[in-house]
């Protein structure tokens, strides 16, 4: 695998994430890399876990939930869908 190829996968990954985040947003923000997902999302644990189910189906991946809690922003989980993704 090239570098490119890693690199748009990467962005890949971050653009399908937020995609995936859109009807968690309040009042209508944009999301972005640096949003964060309990203060500027205000995800309850209700919502945290619809996330990860659409996340894990949307990527075909399971996210292990002890790592939920080291997710701040969008572009952790992004990383981190892509760290998964990488060792399947």
């Amino acid at each position: 695998m090239e570098l490119v190829d890693t690199v748009k996968g990467r962005d890949g990954v971050l653009h399908d994430t937020i995609e995936v985040l859109r009807p968690f947003r309040r009042d209508g923000q944009p999301i972005t890399p640096e949003t964060d997902l309990t203060k500027d999302l205000n995800l309850d644990s209700l919502a945290v876990m619809d996330l990860m189910m659409a996340l894990e189906e949307r990527f075909d991946v399971s996210i292990p939930l002890n790592v939920v809690p080291e997710l701040r922003t969008v572009a952790d989980l992004a990383d981190k869908i892509s760290a998964i993704k990488g060792e399947s």
